[in-house]
């Protein structure tokens, strides 16, 4: 597969036929070759256009019970084909000054064989990349090619366990052996299917909430390159999907399941060895809770402790549970830790109301007039500590869109942790949630204010009546409003955030998103950061799987 890049260097010449014409054209190793194919007009809407080229590989068809003549629902359909690059139509103008990759990871093939798997979760990764140059976008996407993937492939039936799926014993013996493996986590996925990270040495890791499940890709041909190997001997078989990547350090929580805590672990630049910041113990319940997020300040990493916790008797089931890998506890209450970087102490322990989130937005430290810290300040987004979120997000739910209003309410939780000694935390909404339509998650934020005070974040919020989050919201912290976008029949990923060189306001960038559209097709969409208005977008040849989380690699 040639680089996203772009470059003309290839002399593998192959004859394709361009994306907006009838006319063929040639196609030089993934690059646009020579300077007639690339050629500027305008559309009916005044938005300049580009006619260019584009790559179309042998089609991987999906199983017969997912072929409709229904195009909407390609949100939630297996991915068309497993690989495919090329430049796209630009209607608009994308600024000049936006140059790298767009990254983006998530479940894009939920289906081996004739077998449909049942969870969003479940899906075989698909890696997306959009890269930006002197106004030009080209795309491309990939099945990343873990174990668990080329596996099912070779042998046509699920292999290892996913989210909500396990491999199929055929007697008893067989059925003891898949639990052997999975105490030793041989059995566990490594289907890397959850986000995408650029460390600070310039690797690129695509992970999942399995340890196993850490890969390597090339950013620029969207390469597997091979595991991302701990050195160190803290084993575990599960952390954090979302770690915090810096400039200057990887933090991440490793749940302990046996003795109910967390591990803090920091790792340094150009290592793959995790040393320990410190442990949190559990106050509550027979397991730590799910631990899918957590966020940090500049000098504390924060650990929630969240009642919907980890359940080994659902991990051991062969089918799912109403909770899947996890059981609701609201009896072992909610709690949040704060825990020095520096000495690994605990300085904070709180009792907070229940609740329920999937993703932090970021935290900050609160101090008064003379500096002294009083409290911490966290967001996330919450769900109303309503766990039915959960089973929302089954792929037979995201299908069978009726129209009715049947996406649980969520909204920006922040916490607030007292820092002089109380017991207690507050739970309340940072803005009226009715401002996002009380829907809220998939959050991004300017990565320069990383664990500090911000104004805005950028999110997916909701148009009701939706079966899932169906629009792009800003939101302003300051103002305690939202801007929404708003496609209707269309489904946005997350939303990312990338600041304009040199610009000094919190919102002066782009966002960028990509949006699976009502008609079954997709485009990439970029919108101003502080108008929060469309300034560019170029539609996909064909319509993308709901993609989950990525990143940003800026070109050198």
């Amino acid at each position: 597969m040639a680089s996203l890049a772009f470059s003309a260097t290839s002399t593998n010449i192959l004859p394709l036929y361009a994306a907006v014409s009838d006319r063929p054209v040639l196609f030089r190793g993934g690059s646009i070759f020579g300077k007639s194919i690339f050629s500027k007009k305008h559309n009916s809407k005044g938005l300049m256009v580009t006619n260019v080229a584009t790559e179309l590989p042998p089609t991987i068809p999906p199983p017969k019970k997912e072929i409709s003549d229904d195009r909407k629902l390609a949100a939630w359909t297996s991915i068309r084909q497993e690989r495919w690059e090329g430049e796209l139509v630009v209607e608009g103008e994308i600024p000049l000054w936006l140059k790298g990759t767009y990254l983006r990871n998530g479940p894009g093939m939920w289906h081996i064989g004739d077998y449909n798997f049942r969870h969003l979760f479940d899906g075989y990764a698909t890696l997306v990349g959009l890269h930006f140059e002197n106004g030009r976008l080209k795309m491309a996407h990939r099945q990343i090619e873990s174990e668990a993937y080329k596996a099912a492939k070779k042998n046509n039936k699920l292999c290892y366990r996913e989210f909500s799926e396990a491999p199929k014993t055929d007697n008893f013996l067989s059925y003891i052996g898949d639990l052997a493996n999975l105490f030793s986590g041989a059995s566990l996925t490594d289907n890397a299917n959850t986000g995408v990270v650029k460390l600070a040495d310039g690797r690129v890791v695509c992970l999942t909430e399995t340890i196993k499940g850490s890969i390597v890709i090339d950013p620029d041909t969207l390469d597997t390159l091979g595991k991302f190997e701990y050195s160190d001997t803290l084993g575990g078989l599960i952390h954090s999907a979302h770690p915090i990547v810096t400039n200057t350090e990887f933090l991440t929580l490793l749940p302990d399941l046996l003795n109910p805590g967390y591990m803090v672990v920091r790792m340094e630049p150009g290592t793959n060895e995790r040393k320990v910041i410190g442990r949190v113990n559990c106050r509550g319940g027979p397991a730590p809770g799910w631990v899918h997020s957590f966020p940090v300040t500049e000098h504390y990493v924060i650990v929630p402790e969240m009642p919907l916790r980890y359940c080994a008797q659902n991990l051991l089931k062969a089918e799912p549970t109403p909770l899947y890998k996890f059981e609701w506890h609201p009896d072992s209450k909610g709690f949040v830790h704060v825990m020095c970087k520096a000495s690994g102490k605990i300085v904070a322990s709180v009792e907070v109301p229940l609740f329920v989130t999937f993703h932090f937005i970021n935290a900050y430290e609160e101090r008064d007039e003379e500096g002294r810290l009083t409290a911490i300040i966290a967001d996330c987004c919450e769900h109303h500590a309503d766990t039915t979120i959960l089973d929302k997000l089954r792929l037979q739910n995201l299908r069978s869109s009726t129209g009715q209003d049947v996406l649980p309410d969520a909204r920006v939780g922040r916490f607030t942790i007292p820092m002089d000694g109380s017991p207690y935390g507050k739970l309340e909404a940072a803005l009226d949630p009715n401002e996002h339509g009380r829907g809220m998650d998939m959050c991004s934020i300017n990565p320069n204010n990383l664990g500090k005070k911000y104004r805005y974040a950028f999110a997916c919020g909701a148009q009701r009546p939706c079966n899932f989050p169906n629009t792009l919201t800003k939101v302003d912290f300051k103002e305690k409003r939202a801007k929404n976008w708003f496609d209707e029949g269309s489904v946005p990923s997350e939303p990312l955030f990338v600041q304009r060189p040199g610009a000094t306001a919190e919102d002066d960038g782009v966002v960028i998103s990509m949006i699976s559209d009502k008609n079954g097709e997709g485009y990439a969409l970029v919108l101003d950061g502080s108008t929060f208005e469309e300034i560019a977008r170029a539609k996909f040849p064909y319509g993308l799987p709901y993609g989950l989380h990525g990143c940003w690699v800026p070109k050198n």
